[in-house]
């Protein structure tokens, strides 16, 4: 038998015992990982060009947490946390967060109480005994009755960029797929760079069935549309995305602090709120959607299948149980991979009236300006509407108004900005006047002596002109001061011009007619043309604009152009004050583009014309069936 160690032997065993545990932690411990943000990593893609799964190293990790929100319904509880339970988390964690909210204190009975407090109890009991194996289980059993809107507020804020939510009312069941689903979700359009956006607010997982825009379309999907985006939350099995609820719980923090309210006229979700009031949230979440133009992933399974259900039992939004509003899916439901994530440009986006929406729609060089026009001519017409040097909210109120008017053909054309590329974002299609102007010049199409590119607008408005005339559009175009009371400005206007080019005799609205003859005119040479008196330095600064310069080059080629007298069907706001009355058989409303701002709101406003909300959004949502 071996005795105790010698005493000199004492340090050099500590030391290889040190060395021992140093190797065997660095080596062999489970290292930290840092949760990979969108923005580290400009060349990661979960899929790869083959669209198969990348290897794990190259996964990002997430936190995912559900929350579910109880009241006084144990069997619909015990249904849920069940079906959450069942499913396929593939050893990740996944975290329950179970909020209890409590009975209201009234004047009850002693009896009605007892029997309150033993269904609470009985849920508690029932929660607390509850095995959930994937990560953590934490119970928040509330002192007071706080309601569903505050359940849904406060059920969250986010930790990270990387924590998502699945909140989850207490009638609510899931599919075992359901996770499966929502990390290849997360994995393709948050954390692949090549195919997310910041338009994009979370999941829904249930069935969609509703368009709360009054008259809007009804929702018709094509079998080969699976996933598509939609601007409506669902409450029905809804997954949150951080970033955006965080900015939606601040700005419902300000509106409500300011005594605002989420009224959206054409809305039904309106009614709603003023039926209901404070004891719902959606219509405060649909407000801010509508205000930020964010979008809403949904799926399309077919044969009314969803990932998530509701069984509709009898609570807050319903007085008695209507049953599970759809069926829900499983690994034999599926006849193709339901895993298989399409590029985000390939999606259909829809508004709340279910209208297509075509967000992205750039104009940065020759090369992509034929199939943006294109995409917004109707009945082979273009409206160009310039915004140089016209304040961003001007250009809101005017879009408010195009979509009162169901005005779709039109196309902004501004100086690269934000504002230019939010509009884009949201759907509505622009020309950047000055990476185009620049391919122009790299192209030789053009060639411009003054580098400062003051007069990009006319050179950019000609092009457009002249590209218009080659695909056989008609041209409109506008500045932003002025505002259509009704879509017969332009019949009364084209009716009145007799020639292919016709003007305003003192407003920047013109009108270009396709025909051969304004085509041949219309040539490279004319375009040059224009560049080379944009560079002279004797032209009146006054001048400098170009139905100025077109009607001067015209009359040099033996041509003329029809002057129009907008004072016939325009009225002109100034510092008199004005009155609805006055815009009686009216079919439009201009102004100075040097008139003050806050004058021209106050005067629009008097009119009937300021179609824009506190938060600069539009008032209204105005469906037009498609």
């Amino acid at each position: 038998m071996m005795g105790p160690p010698k005493k000199h032997f004492l340090p050099l065993i500590f030391l290889i015992s040190l060395f021992i545990l140093f190797f065997f932690s660095h080596y062999h411990s489970p290292l930290p990982i840092t949760p990979l943000s969108p923005n580290l990593n400009p060349n990661f893609s979960p899929i790869n060009n083959d669209n198969k799964q990348l290897s794990p190293q190259n996964t990002p990790t997430f936190t995912f947490v559900i929350k579910v929100l109880a009241f006084n319904r144990p069997d619909s509880l015990s249904r849920c946390l069940h079906s959450l339970a069942n499913a396929t988390y593939d050893g990740d964690t996944v975290h329950l967060h179970v909020y209890i909210d409590h009975f209201p204190f009234a004047n009850e009975s002693l009896e009605v109480l007892d029997q309150q407090l033993e269904n609470s109890h009985k849920i508690l009991e029932f929660v607390d005994g509850f095995h959930w194996i994937f990560g953590n289980k934490v119970v928040h059993y509330r002192t007071g009755n706080m309601g569903l809107q505050a359940q849904w507020l406060e059920a969250w804020w986010p930790s990270s960029d990387d924590e998502f939510a699945f909140v989850v009312e207490d009638d609510l069941e899931v599919s075992p797929l359901f996770y499966k689903f929502v990390k290849a979700v997360i994995l393709n359009y948050y954390y692949n760079i090549n195919s997310s956006s910041p338009s994009i607010y979370g999941v829904s997982l249930q069935r969609p069935r509703f368009v709360p825009g009054k008259h809007g379309n009804k929702i018709q999907l094509g079998n080969g549309t699976r996933i598509f985006l939609y601007q409506l939350v669902g409450t029905w099995g809804q997954i949150l995305f951080p970033k955006p609820w965080k900015e939606f719980r601040l700005w419902y923090d300000k509106h409500k602090a300011k005594g605002m309210k989420p009224f959206l006229d054409g809305m039904v979700t309106t009614g709603w709120y003023k039926r209901m009031g404070e004891r719902i949230w959606t219509p405060w979440f649909i407000k801010f959607i509508h205000y930020s133009g964010y979008f809403n992933i949904y799926t399309n399974l077919g044969h009314e299948r969803a990932l998530s259900v509701s069984h509709r039992d009898a609570g807050v939004n319903y007085g008695k149980t209507a049953g599970p509003d759809s069926q829900l899916v499983h690994e034999s439901s599926f006849d193709y991979n339901f895993l298989e994530m399409e590029p985000l440009s390939n999606l259909k986006w829809f508004d709340f009236c279910f209208r297509e929406v075509l967000p992205g729609r750039v104009v940065r060089s020759v090369d992509n300006l034929e199939s943006v026009l294109g995409s917004v001519q109707k009945q082979q017409t273009v409206l160009l509407v310039n915004i140089y040097g016209t304040s961003e909210t001007i250009t809101r109120n005017l879009l408010c108004h195009f979509e009162s008017l169901n005005i779709k053909n039109y196309i902004f054309m501004g100086p690269h900005s934000d504002f230019l590329y939010d509009l884009a974002r949201r759907g509505h299609p622009v020309i950047d006047g000055s990476q185009l102007l620049d391919n122009m010049r790299a192209q030789k199409i053009i060639r411009l002596q003054d580098s400062s590119t003051k007069l990009v607008d006319v050179l950019v408005k000609a092009y457009v002109t002249k590209k218009c005339l080659e695909y056989k559009y008609h041209s409109w175009i506008v500045d932003s001061n002025m505002l259509f009371v009704s879509n017969d400005l332009f019949h009364e206007f084209v009716n009145t011009c007799n020639y292919d080019f016709c003007a305003g005799k003192s407003l920047e609205i013109s009108f270009v007619r396709s025909s051969s003859s304004a085509q041949k005119i219309w040539a490279d040479g004319f375009l040059k043309q224009i560049a080379t008196a944009i560079g002279q330095a004797s032209l009146p600064a006054e001048s400098r604009n170009f139905i100025y310069i077109v009607e001067n080059l015209l009359e040099q080629n033996g041509l003329r152009i029809n002057r129009v007298d907008e004072t016939r069907f325009g009225m002109k706001i100034g510092a008199n004050s004005v009155n609805q009355s006055s815009l009686e058989a009216r079919k439009m409303v201009y102004w100075s583009m040097d008139m003050d701002l806050n004058l021209v709101q106050k005067q629009l406003e008097e009119l009937g014309m300021w179609a824009l909300d506190g938060d600069s959004s539009c008032k209204a949502v105005v469906c037009h069936q498609s």
